[in-house]
């Protein structure tokens, strides 16, 4: 329907961000276990991912496990993990053939040892990756992802490694007009080409972030799509990029 060429030729996001909602409730609507969904929506990632990385999307941010996440079921969770498992070995995989260099975004001192020892091992294997990247942010949430920026700043600034005013530098511009100050190298996006998502897409009905890539989506033009995450079909997909393209971006100038 749309094709990369196409696309080239419009304004095209570099980075796309994605809140994967609504596994549980097509679950329901179908009268299936609520695993299912998220089994189902794991395959429609893959799906998209393929998609993004057809049209020539350098970066992909999939937001799996939120830190709020933790007061589900134990039953849930666990499920989920071992679903995340199958998730990473699947993405390695491909990652690998198609030279994308993998992330994981979030905390990693609460993560079931398998899981983790799966996202370090496939961080480290894709580091050499450039053509791509793929975010995978497990037991991620904005405001931590702050917090912990600003520990780890405290914690260079009483080393002498650097002075509160450091923080301010700018260093580079997004899109040659946002600012890109020092505070990001502390983020877990800091060593990307891409860090700010361009796009930042929601499934099933909700209009809000919920403290997703606070910092990162700032400028992040968004789009609300209807439809849960199991029916978010690289068909609908590029119906929201084919929307992005017709925006345009003035980052509070003219």
């Amino acid at each position: 329907m749309f094709d990369k060429i196409q696309f080239m030729s419009q304004n095209f996001p570099k980075h796309v961000a994605i809140i994967p909602d609504g596994n549980r409730r097509w679950a329901k609507e179908k009268g299936l276990p609520l695993f299912e969904g998220h089994r189902k929506g794991a395959a429609i990632f893959v799906d998209v991912a393929r998609a993004a990385r057809n049209l020539g999307i350098h970066t992909l941010t999939i937001w799996g496990f939120s830190t709020e996440n933790w007061s589900r079921s134990k039953k849930e969770i666990n499920n989920l993990m071992k679903l995340y498992e199958k998730m990473v070995d699947k993405n390695l995989k491909e990652a690998k053939k198609e030279k994308t260099r993998i992330y994981h975004l979030g905390r990693k001192d609460r993560l079931p040892l398998p899981l983790l020892k799966k996202l370090v091992r496939a961080e480290k294997e894709t580091k050499g990756n450039q053509q791509y990247v793929l975010n995978l942010a497990i037991d991620y949430g904005g405001q931590d992802e702050i917090i912990r920026a600003v520990l780890a700043i405290i914690k260079d600034v009483e080393h002498n490694k650097i002075s509160p005013q450091d923080i301010y530098q700018e260093v580079k511009q997004y899109q040659n007009k946002y600012p890109y100050y020092r505070f990001k190298n502390y983020l877990d996006t800091k060593s990307q080409p891409y860090p700010y998502p361009d796009l930042l897409i929601r499934t099933s009905g909700e209009k809000r972030i919920s403290g997703y890539l606070l910092w990162q989506a700032a400028y992040s033009e968004l789009y609300f799509e209807s439809k849960h995450f199991p029916d978010f079909t690289p068909t609908v997909f590029k119906k929201a990029l084919q929307e992005y393209s017709k925006r345009k971006r003035r980052f509070g100038g003219n």
